[in-house]
């Protein structure tokens, strides 16, 4: 069999696509630009299209072996230094896919998506299209196949003669046995379950362990497995099960793939076992599916549907390295916003403290006691727009409440946070309206999420349908009111109930009208964000139960959890960077009055994990409480644009539950952090191994607390280690490791 290979190299990365005249595309090898050798023969499809009266070629329950993909075949592509799409169809159906590829130069990493387009005569129901499909990790092509002279250009006008498709051919599996590891323990795929107040969770799993996926002797057989290892997201928490963040890593090359659906809704991923290597597996990512989220949509002649996007990068470096090329794809990604851009302080009246109760007379002394530890913005937490005391099932019309503001009202409070130096903030659930609020009888039922003609209740609230031009208009006087007549400069946006597999009002089924949904919600942000960009918008649902890039890339900060404890804490907080940006990542800080010296900073290194967002009772604290406090904001000033430029790394591994050491690191190009947190009953002498540092004159110093006995953090060079003593916990340090060098100059 002969084939075709498309080569797109676009800086950081590379990615080989083998385009046979018999077979569907797929992609042979995907890697950075400097990792070695040839690409391999591979089985997996580059697309897979499950559709109604089609199914699969290869009875299964996973999304390999669609009939579909199977039958897809090249017709042409397009690349550029920072875009490549690949063109196939199915003769049969008339199903034409384009799969796009976009990349930014010096990232390993790219946005991937696929195009549908009908290009037959007759109309098909789609009901499962991946985003990402490919074998991985493939070994990664520093060396290209033979080649042999390039494709027409008309096929690839954009490409020049040293970028053009070549020709080789295809090898055998016969030919080329070896997997990424010819151990079958050497895959292994890692995955965060998250739960409300238990947030990143990360697993480790072989997949050739009892967990995994069985070695069935599939080359015996003579066809894949019908098995597979899922994870799945429903509805519209997008986090609330899963993070939508996957690693499949070869532990013995090092090779790694790290991937984010970037989707504010339901998603799958699932790996599988290929039959053409003994440790081959492949990697399909997809949104909404018919079998997991009663999504279909029907495509007539003509019509189009585009997936959710997916970014995939790559390492050679292990999960560790694939994160961090994920973090730079995330930065890349994200939508500027000047009012955010020197991470101002936030504190929020809620977590451990008012907890949704607010009034005048408690919101003023801790409105000048936040000013005056530092806090740049003040945010009234849930409770402001309510009279009656059970605002759970009223809200939505989000009018300020009269009876918690006897005297001036709202404004009074919010003209006292400006003139104490801050910018005024306000909590908001935009997309819920309760059973009891007016607005339930005012807006129109097409307005509401909806199936069989009954409005969706969940939790005695009702849920906007953002598809209807209605429920738009009602969400933007509600933000243009706060804004421009109220003066707010900060909105935390919650969302604490999902509708389940959404609504068929407009739509084959509930999942097709809550994807519609989905996509209007973002656009319905950008709108906001485009009119105000001067206000900070926090991401929220419950803590983190929907912390995706479809909202991060827009958003300024997500709250991290809504977990009170600060010893939980130390987890969700160093494990956070995996799923968002250090800098996005609002770590709540909530010390309490009567907390030892230690457990304050405990909960201050919480917050300087990532974003410090600050909350508690500073207003009933004494002066020893209220410094340690004071100490942290002023680090985090000190440190936060280091923060905004750091890349996370996890010296002891990504951190267990109950795990008593936890250690979260932050590097930039000049600087390393360590958040060190010591859960453990006892005072001990522990080691961090620092392979990046290994060989470097470093000097340590605690950044956070000076103040508190210090754990004598000792640098070994030579062997790449550093030593410190905490006492019983729990207790927590942040360190800082310069160059001596740099710190001679710096003083």
């Amino acid at each position: 069999m002969t084939s075709t290979f498309i080569h797109w190299s676009p800086g950081a990365l590379s990615l080989v696509v083998e385009t046979p005249a018999d077979a569907p595309a797929r992609i042979a090898a995907l890697g950075t630009a400097a990792a070695g050798p040839d690409p391999q023969h591979r089985l997996q499809p580059l697309v897979e299209v499950l559709t109604l009266g089609e199914g699969h070629s290869l009875s299964n329950l996973r999304f390999s072996n669609t009939a579909v993909g199977n039958r897809l075949r090249y017709t042409g592509s397009d690349q550029t230094d920072g875009e490549l799409r690949i063109r196939q169809r199915d003769p049969q159906t008339g199903i034409e896919v384009t799969s796009v590829f976009q990349a930014e130069a010096g990232i390993a990493a790219f946005r991937t998506w696929t195009e549908v387009e009908n290009t037959g005569t007759a109309s098909r129901i789609l009901q499962m299209v991946s985003s990402f499909a490919a074998e991985s990790p493939a070994e990664s092509p520093a060396e290209s196949p033979a080649e042999s002279p390039a494709e027409s250009p008309a096929e690839s006008p954009a490409e020049s003669p040293a970028e053009s498709p070549a020709e080789s051919p295809a090898e055998s599996p016969a030919e080329n046995p070896a997997g990424p590891g010819d151990d079958p323990a050497d895959m292994v795929l890692m995955r965060a379950r998250a739960d409300w107040c238990a947030e990143g969770r990360w697993v480790t799993i072989p997949l050739r362990g009892a967990d995994g996926l069985a070695d069935i002797n599939s080359v015996l057989h003579g066809h894949d497995g019908r098995g597979s290892h899922v994870t799945a997201v429903k509805s519209t928490w997008s986090s609330g099960e899963f993070v939508p963040v996957g690693v499949l890593a070869d532990t013995r090359t090092g090779r790694a793939w790290a991937w984010q659906i970037e989707h504010n809704g339901a998603w799958r991923w699932e790996v599988d076992g290929r039959r053409d290597a003994p440790d081959a597996y492949a990697l399909i990512v997809t949104g909404p599916t018919d079998g997991d989220h009663q999504w279909a949509t029907r495509l007539a002649p003509g019509e189009r549907f585009v997936s959710v996007p997916v970014s995939v990068a790559v390492s050679d470096e292990g999960y560790q390295g694939a994160i961090a090329a994920l973090t730079h794809q995330r930065r890349a990604s994200r939508r500027p916003h000047a009012a955010d851009a020197g991470l101002p302080l936030i504190f929020n009246d809620y977590m451990n403290t008012l907890m949704g109760d607010p009034t005048t007379e408690r919101l003023l002394p801790l409105i000048d006691a936040a000013a005056a530890i530092g806090a740049e913005y003040f945010c009234i937490d849930a409770g402001w727009y309510d009279d009656g005391g059970h605002w759970w099932d009223s809200v939505g019309e989000w009018e300020p409440s009269t009876g918690r503001f006897p005297d001036g009202g709202l404004r009074k409070v919010l003209d006292h946070i400006r003139a104490a130096g801050m910018q005024p903030g306000l909590w908001l659930e935009p997309e819920v309206v309760g059973v009891r609020s007016p607005i339930a009888d005012k807006l129109p039922p097409e307005a509401f999420l909806s199936r069989h003609g009954e409005r969706v209740v969940e939790h005695s609230r009702y849920l906007l349908d953002l598809r209807h031009p209605a429920a738009r208009a009602h969400l933007d006087e509600v933000v243009d009111r706060l804004v421009n007549d109220y003066g707010a400069r900060y909105f935390k946006l919650d969302y604490n109930v999902t509708p389940g597999p959404g609504t068929d009002r407009d739509a084959l089924q509930p999942g097709e009208g809550l994807l519609g949904h989905n996509r209007a919600h973002l656009e319905w942000l950008d709108g906001v964000l485009d009119r105000h960009p001067d206000v900070i918008f926090e991401n929220c649902a419950s803590g983190a139960m929907r912390a995706d890039y479809a909202l991060l890339s827009r958003l300024q900060l997500q709250s991290t959890s809504d977990q009170q404890d600060f010893r939980l804490y130390a987890a969700i907080a160093a494990a956070a960077p995996a799923t968002m940006l250090p800098e996005q990542a609002g770590n709540w800080a909530y010390p309490e009055a009567g907390q030892s010296d230690e457990e304050i900073a405990f909960t201050m290194v919480n917050g300087l994990a990532g974003r410090l967002y600050l909350s508690g009772y500073l207003n009933q604290m004494g002066e020893r409480e209220v410094g340690l406090i004071r100490d942290a904001v002023q680090v985090h000033q000190r440190i936060r644009g280091d923060v905004a430029r750091s890349v996370p790394f996890w010296p002891v591994g990504l951190p267990g539950w109950e795990d008593d050491l936890v250690v979260l690191g932050l590097r930039t190009p000049e600087s390393t952090y360590l958040a060190v947190w010591w859960r453990g009953d006892a005072p001990t002498v522990k080691t961090l191994d620092l392979t990046h540092e290994k060989g470097s004159a470093l000097v340590v110093r605690t950044e956070y607390p000076e103040s508190l006995t210090d754990w004598d953090p000792q640098w070994d060079a030579q062997a790449g280690r550093l030593t410190f003593s905490p006492g019983a916990g729990p207790a927590a340090r942040l360190f800082r490791l310069d160059p001596i060098s740099d710190l001679e100059n710096q003083l």
